[in-house]
């Protein structure tokens, strides 16, 4: 997955669990949001598959479809 920074559209790199952009110093943390309704996915992860589901009535959601946002973590 190709992730830009929010803040000055540098592509990041995932490191420890989290985005880096090493142009802005900037950490941020993915979250999964259904393209259907913009509501948070829940992940299910297994056997090193991850799916995403949404619980609002749109069921399971296609990895190339979910939207994602960046939570600052700084």
């Amino acid at each position: 997955m190709d992730a830009y920074c929010p803040q000055c559209s540098q592509p990041m790199s995932w490191i420890n669990g989290h985005f880096h952009c090493d142009a802005c110093n900037s950490n941020y943390q993915p979250l999964a949001n259904c393209p259907d309704c913009g509501q948070p996915l829940q992940t299910l992860q297994a056997c090193g598959a991850v799916d995403y589901f949404c619980q609002h009535g749109h069921g399971l959601i296609s990895k190339k479809r979910v939207r994602f946002s960046y939570i600052p973590l700084d």
